[in-house]
């Protein structure tokens, strides 16, 4: 394959990826979308003529992307499992149920979404029909649904569908909490939180505390690589924005702030797509999935580009060794070289 991939450094990390010492504008696969830069500190970390490789496709709401071992996992909400990408062995079902573990239907969205690899290697599962945070207890090799509850309520009561997760250093889990996976979403009967909120599941301890309960739909998380910084989406068309927040040396949220708004570009130019899932990279910029795509940003807030993907975009994912952004949109699993 020929690949076009312009680094930021190079890193000792194994070969899971694109060979980043490479640099070609054509694929092998097909490629949609283009790539528009905002300000010049894009050059440093996607060139915009960079192909969007579209590498697997027909899925009903792909989500919640992974890095593990050489390949990509990542969540169909809508179709409650878990797919495995790798270059070597393509697209498969990896893991069926994965967020819906009961009897007949649920809703129209039970299945897994945010995926994470927690600090000692395992696969935790924000799960929609399963109203919990899990950890998957399973063998990787022959899947089967095998979990165990990290965290599955607030003072008792249940959550609404956790949706994404991130850890801190000291092992703290940080994880939102929108009303998605209900039946009826907001107005379900079955609530027994009544707001969107923002927790935190304490490490080595049953403890779950709020962080914010003020945002509409608390979406995607991630925090700095220094950890001093968390980042929230809120995925409301009426409040379409990322928050900022301190983090304190006790672990709580402070200084809460507007970090983007783009509220009034919901829908601009067809465009389509809400705040949703993010990653960071290990220079502090954001990859943030919203309107029209995964909008790059400096640690400031500075909107550095665009990449335009023509649909939705749930979420994305780094390799390992940062060569390579993949990205969960609507129907595709997508990926640009860096």
């Amino acid at each position: 394959m020929r690949f076009l991939i312009p680094v930021l450094f190079f890193c000792a990390c194994g070969s899971n990826g694109p060979d980043p010492a490479t640099y070609a504008e054509e694929s092998d696969y097909p490629t949609v979308g283009s790539i528009e830069k905002f300000d010049d500190r894009l050059d440093a970390l996607v060139d915009t003529n960079a192909p969007i490789e579209q590498l697997a496709d027909g899925f009903t709401w792909s989500e919640g992307p992974v890095w593990w071992d050489g390949a990509v996992y990542f969540s169909d909400v809508p179709q409650n499992r878990i797919h495995r990408w790798s270059e070597a062995d393509g697209i498969s079902v990896w893991l069926e149920p994965s967020g819906y573990t009961g009897p007949d239907t649920y809703s129209n969205e039970p299945g897994s979404n945010g995926l994470l690899l927690d600090q000692d290697g395992n696969l935790l599962l924000c799960q929609h029909g399963d109203r919990r945070l899990a950890r998957f207890t399973g063998d990787r090799r022959q899947p089967m649904p095998e979990f165990e509850t990290v965290a599955g309520n607030w003072r008792g009561r249940q959550f609404n569908s956790p949706n994404d997760v991130i850890q801190a250093a000291g092992g703290d889990l940080y994880f939102t909490d929108p009303p998605y996976g209900l039946p009826d979403q907001a107005a379900d009967t079955t609530r027994e939180i009544s707001f969107q909120g923002v927790f935190r599941a304490h490490a080595n301890d049953t403890l779950v505390t709020v962080m914010d309960s003020t945002l509409t739909r608390p979406n995607g998380i991630v925090l700095s690589p220094d950890g001093k910084t968390a980042y929230v989406a809120n995925s409301d068309p009426k409040a379409a924005l990322w928050r900022a927040y301190d983090v304190e040396e006790d672990g709580t949220f402070g200084n809460p702030r507007l970090f983007f708004d783009a509220t009034n570009l919901v829908g601009k130019d067809g465009e389509q797509g809400l705040p949703d899932g993010m990653v960071v990279h290990s220079s502090g910029n954001l990859f943030a999935t919203g309107p029209g795509g995964v909008w790059i940003f400096a640690s400031d807030g500075t909107a550095l580009g665009k990449i335009r993907t023509g649909r939705a975009t749930a979420n994305c994912t780094l390799d390992s060794g940062e060569r390579a952004l993949y990205i969960t949109a609507d129907d595709l699993l997508l990926r640009v070289g860096l």
